[in-house]
């Protein structure tokens, strides 16, 4: 499957498209949008997601509980034939700690801020998505409708159909939305 840049849909090719049912294309468009988003990623949010991903592990913690114990252990001269190397207050270690923090901090918010763009972009899409949904649906129920009528059929649901078959404005929802909603 491949972006078409012109009409920025996915194509597949004409020999795969035969032996697959709707859910596989789906899936295969999902898979491709997160192959381009994964792509499209600089050097440096790659790294930030591995470190981001090493870092929220269980193995991370028993790591630095291990290294602040020993760390700990020699400075205390708690352990014999170690001479102590950073005394009580602690300095080096809390400059250690402290610039680990900086910059684990930093590299958590440049993970955050990408999938938060990555989440921007799938809420778009899912948006576009279900627009065109509404519009294929109204299509479908006005064809319904002038079938039924065709056919002489009355149903008891007209003036629920009536309501449905008219167009939606997504910006008189948005607006109706907003301000159903509570402020902050």
């Amino acid at each position: 499957m491949r972006l078409d840049p012109k009409q920025s849909t996915l194509e597949a090719p004409a020999s795969s498209t035969l032996n697959k049912s709707p859910s596989d294309h789906a899936i295969e468009a999902v898979a491709q949008i997160e192959h381009s988003a994964r792509d499209a990623r600089s050097r440096i949010d790659h790294f930030a997601g591995t470190i981001t991903r090493i870092a929220g592990t269980a193995q991370s913690i028993v790591f630095h509980l291990v290294w602040f114990v020993t760390w700990l252990l020699v400075n205390l001269h708690a352990i014999p034939g170690i001479q102590p190397f950073d005394p009580f207050p602690f300095n080096l270690l809390t400059t250690f700690v402290s610039l680990e923090a900086i910059f684990l901090t930093l590299f958590v918010l440049i993970s955050q801020n990408r999938l938060s763009q990555e989440a921007d972009k799938r809420a778009q899409l899912d948006l576009q998505v279900n627009l065109l949904a509404e519009k294929e649906t109204t299509m479908i129920l006005r064809m319904l409708r002038d079938i039924s009528e065709r056919l002489g059929v009355k149903g008891s649901a007209t003036n629920e159909l009536r309501d449905l078959i008219k167009e939606t404005k997504v910006d008189e929802l948005a607006e109706k939305l907003e301000e159903a909603l509570p402020s902050e």
